[in-house]
């Protein structure tokens, strides 16, 4: 246990940001299901409504994996292999008709 000030307030300080960490975290994986359950109606039922609804749901994963990266809960590397998976499996989706 923390003997004084400074390292009890690491530890709260390190606590917050792990809760925060973990919140991106997960919100990454479920844009990235929703995304991949999207591609797999659009495979179903090949339509414009469909379409849309894929690449908005791209561009939330896109946009919440930088932000992640930006605030260092995940790493460069990292946030961009998650967005080059994403990406690939969309392309392979909407251009095999």
């Amino acid at each position: 246990m923390a003997n004084n000030k400074s390292a009890k307030k690491r530890i709260q300080i390190a606590e917050r940001n792990r809760l925060i960490n973990k919140s991106y975290k997960s919100t990454v994986r479920t844009l990235t299901k929703k995304t991949l359950e999207n591609c797999e109606k659009y495979k179903k039922n090949p339509n414009e409504d469909n379409e849309n609804l894929v690449k908005t749901s791209l561009n939330k994963a896109f946009s919440l994996i930088d932000k992640a990266v930006k605030k260092n809960v995940l790493h460069k590397n990292n946030g961009a292999n998650k967005k080059s998976k994403i990406n690939n499996l969309v392309k392979t989706t909407l251009t095999s008709k």
